[in-house]
């Protein structure tokens, strides 16, 4: 798998995940959605030692118990979230990548917690919770 490379709005921080994806989603939870002000977020996973960040260093935002996540502290890109659920591993905001068409998405996630307006028509796995 080559490397995947993204950064912020600003270009100050950037990464790049040389490992291969774990997974990637969409998610719909309430948290998401806020933390990035839209219906519905995507999302890839690497693992942690896989990824280097590069230039400026990410802030962070414990967003609950045992998460949080990152964010560039010049434009306030949110770049990554981590969950204690699943140590060592590091999700990256999908669209933050210089080319986001080498990640195939298979499922959305908290679909019970879906914007009722957004209508959504695919054939991805629709998880709960």
């Amino acid at each position: 798998m080559a490397d995947l490379t993204g950064h912020c709005l600003c270009g100050q921080v950037r990464y790049r995940a040389a490992g291969p994806v774990i997974q990637a989603n969409h998610c719909h939870c309430e948290s998401c959605r806020r933390a990035t002000s839209s219906p519905v977020t995507s999302f890839f996973t690497v693992r942690a030692d896989d990824a280097e960040l590069a230039g400026a260093s990410l802030a962070f935002y414990q967003s609950s118990p045992r998460h949080r996540r990152g964010f560039c502290s010049h434009c306030g890109s949110p770049m990554s979230y981590e969950s204690e659920n699943r140590p060592g591993e590091l999700d990256l905001y999908l669209v933050t990548l210089d080319d986001p068409s080498g990640v195939r998405v298979t499922a959305h996630d908290h679909w019970e917690e879906r914007v009722s307006w957004l209508d959504i028509v695919d054939d991805l796995e629709k998880r709960e919770g």
